[in-house]
């Protein structure tokens, strides 16, 4: 059985944002183990199948937010 710290570990392994250490550390794992291996094969085969988004919301809303964050951090200064 592939412990829940180890399958984390895989997941930020596959998106490259392992340290040093931990890619080493893996590396050896999926040497050694054929089970994590396996596993690993299916996240890379489940990471290609996802469809590629992208976010590009409407210019209104990103104002909205903007005009949100200017209101209340003039809140915060008014406050001190």
């Amino acid at each position: 059985m592939i412990e829940k710290s180890t399958k984390d570990l895989l997941v930020k392994f596959l998106y490259n944002e392992t340290s040093l250490s931990e890619t080493m550390k893996i590396e050896e794992l999926l040497n050694d183990n054929w089970e994590l291996r396996e596993y690993y094969a299916t996240l890379e085969k489940a990471k290609k199948e996802f469809p590629i988004v992208q976010f590009d919301p409407p210019a209104e809303t990103i104002n909205k937010i903007l005009r949100y964050s200017q209101s209340t951090a003039l809140d915060l200064e008014a406050q001190v």
